[in-house]
């Protein structure tokens, strides 16, 4: 991925930034793949498989048809939590309790909804976080204007190192 980004040939305009990491539309991956020389029974079961992980998703075909998208980072702001390790160990101790609707990369990922919905259950479970909603943070989230914590990539490795 990231020598084809380096080439020039693959760029950020169809990939979702969340948590400072691109995700790519399926659809655009889908289309992507196919000038790859693959054998086609893969390239079907492969795409079966992440189709069948990600269940709730809707083959878009432009990054404005994704709905809001919330990783660690946005989720520790939209609530106002100490820190974004302290939202992870939350999770994962199954003290935050919106369920992630998607897993990609291994990592959590809400719907801006499903956090809003959950936000009461959440508060009512707390003894210690009041889980507070930033009202300007889910507006920017919802307007597709946030520009926080997690909103662009971060260079990572030999590209970090250069900056």
């Amino acid at each position: 991925m990231t020598q084809w980004l380096a080439r020039g040939v693959l760029n950020y305009d169809r990939a979702v930034i969340v948590s400072g990491s691109p995700y790519w539309l399926l659809s655009f991956v889908r289309g992507f793949g196919q000038t790859t020389p693959r054998p086609k029974e893969l390239d079907q079961a492969v795409l079966k498989q992440v189709v069948a992980a990600q269940e709730l998703g809707v083959w878009a075909q432009t990054v404005e048809e994704i709905p809001p998208l919330l990783g660690l980072q946005e989720a520790t702001q939209l609530f106002g939590v100490a820190s974004q390790q302290s939202m992870a160990a939350m999770v994962r101790q199954g003290r935050f309790t919106a369920p992630a609707d998607y897993q990609l990369s291994g990592s959590p990922l809400w719907l801006l909804d499903t956090l809003i919905e959950a936000a009461p259950q959440i508060q009512a479970k707390s003894r210690t976080v009041p889980w507070a909603i930033n009202a300007q943070v889910q507006a920017a989230l919802r307007q597709k204007r946030y520009t926080g914590p997690g909103s662009v990539i971060v260079p990572r490795g030999l590209a970090a190192k250069a900056v």
